[in-house]
């Protein structure tokens, strides 16, 4: 890269900033060069994993974070002490539970959406981004540019920002500015565009099967504003657009369904060439099976480099790894000139968030009372009464005491059991009398006055859907063909994937909750109680295009 590249968008280098990419990467080897490209997937405190990554010496991890603030800041340490170069720590700052476990409970993408207050969004942003900084974190995998249009995507779900593009661009392109103003880079994802594939890039190359023309009014669009306002990196996922290889090779063949992650098309041609991207790519986790389908790792490991990404995100084996991209060094396939590009413009962000001066970090950012004041008090407003057609609420003890909660409990992929929900509990503190459903029990007026589903299903990898799995919930064939709403007043909450209607289209009230955490729980529990007004916006069409669902 030239020096007149890193001084423009989005890196903006000063002179002094510009000789200290220069000067780190005159003296790095070969071998410093090619581990830099990593970044490792770091988790818990298992000692003999963590001084293998710090031997390594990658160019940054993601972090899944501990609630242990001070070994966290001394893990982190002992990264820096290993590394020739400052390690750049990333993570998804998304919210709800992907919040940070030391810092405040903040609400996600789809539930900002719901709101659509750009005020809220940019403060919530400032919040993430610096209790990020406070422990270290200066990239993020976000913000989402993805189009919530395959409504049975379970990967997509609560993670953007709804599926209206003007809505999207809205809260993205806020968020990103926040995020950088406050020294945290951004990272829009996932390129070049996700939403109309309901399949998951964890599992299967998903493809965006828009036309060039559709492309460039949606994706295009959003991803040229984001550009525009400075984001310094874009990850490159294991995606596929067929309409532009085709337009470039029309014979393309197979290869019209190459994952971004591996296309030279996408990340060259259409993404820094076409769109005038200058910052940095950065592919989506290489372990995914959307990467992994196209052939051996010995071989796609370095097309990741050699297509246009210039970082490497995740290994399962980075020794293993290490000799691919080392092996492709050697024989040509990774020119030199490709991995000093790469390199260069890896130092660049770390340049860009300040790492070439000594790291910053500020206990006292972290969950501060005025942070949780403004988050709680912006998903009081978020969840949505989508109907209520037998004018059920507000729920009150005297006429709806005898509560029967019917849930398989809040699921997170990185937990292998359910979790239970908060809220049954603060509706007995409510003087309401709550009983957990089992299958088989007799469910009627004489037995309950209120029947409760509650669903806590946020965005989830590996699994191709997200439904009311009624076999399981009510025990069975017979069981999931019983419908209690025409015995017993009934009300269906989901907190997360706001689509249950579409399994569930003649429950008569129900509600989009969007996150799964206790302050949401605590805010439609006095919704339910009459304290407060219900937002009536929805992100995304919750009826999913079942006109029967509204009634």
């Amino acid at each position: 890269m030239r020096d007149d590249q890193l001084a423009a968008t989005p890196f903006n280098l000063d002179a002094a900033a510009i000789a200290w990419v220069r000067a780190t990467l005159a003296r790095l080897s070969t071998d410093d060069k090619t581990r830099q490209l990593f970044t490792l997937n770091s988790m818990g405190h298992d000692v003999a994993t963590l001084e293998a990554q710090q031997k390594f010496r990658p160019g940054g991890i993601t972090r899944r974070h501990s609630p242990d603030l001070a070994a966290e800041r001394a893990l982190l340490e002992a990264f820096d002490a290993a590394a020739p170069v400052p390690l750049i720590v990333s993570g998804d700052l998304e919210g709800s539970r992907m919040s940070l476990p030391f810092g405040t409970e903040l609400p996600n993408p789809l539930a900002l959406a719901a709101l659509d207050d750009v005020a809220v969004t940019r403060e919530v942003a400032r919040i993430q981004a610096i209790e990020a900084k406070a422990i270290g974190v200066n990239w993020t995998f976000t913000p989402l540019l993805d189009i919530n249009a395959a409504f049975r995507s379970a990967i997509v779900a609560t993670r953007g920002f709804g599926s209206d593009v003007a809505r999207i661009e809205r809260h993205a392109i806020a968020t990103l500015e926040v995020f950088q103003a406050e020294g945290v880079a951004a990272s829009v994802k996932h390129w070049p565009g996700e939403g109309y594939d309901d399949r998951d890039q964890h599992l299967v190359t998903t493809v965006n099967p828009l036309s060039m023309e559709a492309w460039e009014q949606s994706f295009g669009r959003l991803y040229r504003a984001a550009i525009a306002a400075g984001t310094m990196s874009v990850m490159s996922a294991h995606i596929a657009l067929p309409s532009w290889v085709k337009r470039l090779d029309p014979d393309a063949g197979v290869e019209a369904y190459r994952p971004a992650s591996l296309s030279r098309m996408l990340n060259d041609q259409l993404l820094r060439k076409y769109l005038g991207f200058n910052g940095l790519i950065v592919s989506d986790a290489t372990g995914m099976a959307g990467l992994g389908a196209w052939g051996p790792r010995s071989r796609t490991l370095p097309e990741v480099i050699a297509n246009g990404c210039d970082v490497i995100l995740f290994s399962n084996d980075y020794d293993a790894d290490l000799g691919y991209i080392q092996a492709a060094v050697a024989d040509g396939r990774i020119t030199a000139e490709r991995l000093d590009e790469a390199v260069t413009r890896q130092l660049a962000l770390k340049a860009a968030v300040g790492l070439h001066r000594p790291r910053q970090v500020d206990a006292g950012a972290l969950a501060r009372p005025q942070s949780k004041a403004v988050a709680e008090a912006a998903v009081r407003r978020m969840p949505t009464l989508v109907k209520d057609t037998q004018s059920l609420l507000p729920l009150t003890p005297e006429q709806h005491k005898r509560v029967l909660v019917v849930t398989p409990g809040i699921v997170n992929p990185w937990i292998p059991h359910p979790l239970p929900f908060a809220l049954p509990g603060m509706l007995a503190e409510h003087g309401f009398t709550v009983t957990a459903y089992t299958p088989g029990m007799r469910v009627d007026r004489a037995s309950f006055d209120l029947v409760l589903y509650l669903f806590g299903d946020e965005t989830l990898m590996t699994r191709n859907r997200i439904f009311a799995d009624w076999h399981k919930l009510q025990g069975g064939p017979v069981g999931a063909m019983e419908r209690f709403w025409n015995d017993v007043p009934t009300l269906m909450i989901s907190f997360g994937y706001p689509y249950m209607l579409y399994d569930a289209p003649r429950v008569p009230t129900y509600v989009n909750a969007y996150m799964t955490g206790d302050s949401m729980q605590r805010a439609v529990v006095d919704l339910l109680l009459g304290n407060g007004s219900w937002n009536r916006n929805s992100p995304v069409d919750p009826f999913a295009g079942d006109e029967q669902a509204r009634y």
